[in-house]
């Protein structure tokens, strides 16, 4: 099954979890410090929520960490890296990448106006992970935006 995947920055965690818990009528699927992720049966929606009070501000403004696609397997990422190709989309290809808690195939390619989206599938749990794994600003593929040109660059430092 696929999902579509948003992921929000939060000020405080544990309010986010709790008013989310509310609003979908389920808990969280992993809970990590500072990290919760949603797999919402109805309507079909994989949330995340990552702590990050410094990019939070008050109403939508910086509420926004990423967009994604949960996938079933690594081979439906696969179909998608070949349709962005021949699509002229610019991408960033991420291969058993631990990340959120999670290892993960994915890609990476943003809108026109720099919003990053991500095809991804999980290969495993990785809740014994200290930390996101990752840093939340490698969500923009920067190295689609500068290389300007499609194709696929390997960045293991970018993430969720």
């Amino acid at each position: 099954m696929s999902r579509v995947q948003l992921a929000l920055n939060v000020s405080n965690i544990d309010a986010a979890v709790d008013f989310y818990a509310k609003l979908f009528g389920t808990g969280p699927a992993k809970r990590q410090p500072g990290y919760a992720n949603f797999a919402i049966v109805d309507p079909p929606l994989k949330l995340v929520l990552i702590e990050s009070p410094a990019a939070r501000h008050g109403g939508v403004a910086g509420a926004l960490n990423h967009l994604g696609v949960e996938v079933t397997t690594p081979q439906e990422v696969q179909e998608a890296i070949g349709r962005f190709s021949e699509e002229g989309l610019s991408t960033e290809v991420q291969e058993s990448t631990t990340c959120c808690f999670a290892v993960q195939d994915k890609v990476w390619t943003n809108d026109p106006d720099g919003t990053p989206w991500e095809y991804y599938t999980v290969l495993a749990d990785a809740s014994g992970e200290v930390g996101l794994g990752c840093s939340t600003e490698g969500c923009t593929p920067r190295s689609i935006e500068e290389s300007g040109t499609p194709g696929s660059a390997q960045s293991p430092s970018a993430c969720c």
